[in-house]
């Protein structure tokens, strides 16, 4: 009971932690006249990935750099074929000119990338310098966008004074870092009770969890009638987790994992971004929304039955989890 406590005020403390971090960060941005598709694609995104890479940290450090890894790919799914999804059922989204040009191709050449990086079956640090070296090319390219198309935006989600938004930055920081730690600790412990993979409990309820500040960023931004900076946002966060976070997390620790589960859940990414990529006018219509939604719902399906297949062929550590005594399990 104490682990699913322990992962609960996680995923509370993640969603907390980054919504005051994003009000923040993007107040700051408002302050300091910054466009909002690159508010979105760069600041917002990084607020909320910052659960994400606080759990991605916390767990290539603790040894378990599958969870980092399925958290990170798992939390790219919810990003589009969940949240984004929700936004689009609710109504259309326009997407600017030049999020298709820079941001579309980035976001769909991420999955390639790591795909081709793990067909030895491990991604090594040598891997990880790679991503973080492209992750490194695309952010100078987008703040150098960013210079040139700077200008005074008057109604941006979290406008706030300059102290204001640095003092919710803070805050939010200090929550997200207290989210990894938690949720990293009960993920662990939940994912040896009952012998489920580590991957897969960080493609689902880490994934999930990581991803509220998303969700809570793209609400607010279609409240507002924001859509560029909720769009640009997924986008940002989805370029963010393929090539900083996981980057990151195989440079501290090589991440070895079977090769089917990240196959799929690639693929789905990469199925779900396809959906989304807008006409020639930039529209995104309702329709894709409920589309991505029956993809989520088949996405969760396949990871029920990869556990099954994976409990019917216990883990030598599964193994030696489930000869122990009732009482060993649970502490």
């Amino acid at each position: 009971m104490n682990d699913y406590i322990t992962l609960i005020i996680g995923i509370a403390c993640a969603g907390i932690g980054g919504e005051l971090f994003v009000r923040g960060t993007v107040g700051l941005a408002h302050w300091a006249r910054v466009s909002p598709g690159i508010i979105g694609v760069t600041i917002a995104a990084f607020a909320t990935s910052s659960p994400e890479l606080s759990v991605s940290i916390n767990a290539a450090m603790a040894g378990e750099p599958q969870i980092a890894l399925g958290d990170a790919l798992g939390s790219n799914v919810v990003n589009v074929a969940l949240i984004l999804a929700i936004a689009l059922v609710i109504s259309g989204i326009r997407s600017p000119r030049d999020s298709v040009k820079r941001d579309f191709p980035v976001a769909l050449l991420v999955p390639f990338v790591t795909g081709a990086l793990f067909l030895d079956g491990v991604l090594s640090r040598l891997d990880g310098l790679l991503m973080l070296s492209l992750f490194l090319g695309w952010l100078i390219a987008t703040v150098i966008e960013a210079r040139k198309q700077r200008s005074a935006t008057e109604s941006v989600p979290g406008g706030h004074h300059g102290w204001i938004a640095a003092f919710f930055c803070v805050v939010g920081l200090s929550f997200l870092i207290a989210a990894g730690n938690l949720i990293v600790t009960g993920a662990r412990a939940i994912a040896v009770t009952f012998g489920i993979d580590e991957f897969i409990i960080g493609a689902t309820v880490v994934a999930i969890g990581t991803s509220a500040p998303e969700l809570a960023t793209t609400g607010i931004a279609k409240f507002r009638k924001q859509d560029e900076i909720g769009l640009g946002t997924i986008l940002g966060s989805n370029i963010f987790n393929g090539l900083l976070i996981i980057g990151v997390a195989s440079v501290i620790h090589p991440i070895a994992v079977d090769q089917r589960e990240v196959a799929f859940t690639l693929v789905f990414g990469l199925i779900a971004l396809a959906l989304t990529y807008p006409t020639r006018q930039g529209f995104i219509g309702r329709r894709k929304g409920i589309i991505l939604l029956l993809l989520y719902a088949a996405y969760i399906a396949i990871i029920i039955q990869l556990q099954a297949a994976n409990n019917s062929f216990p883990t030598d550590r599964q193994k030696q989890h489930f000869n122990l005594h009732p009482i060993q399990r649970l502490t």
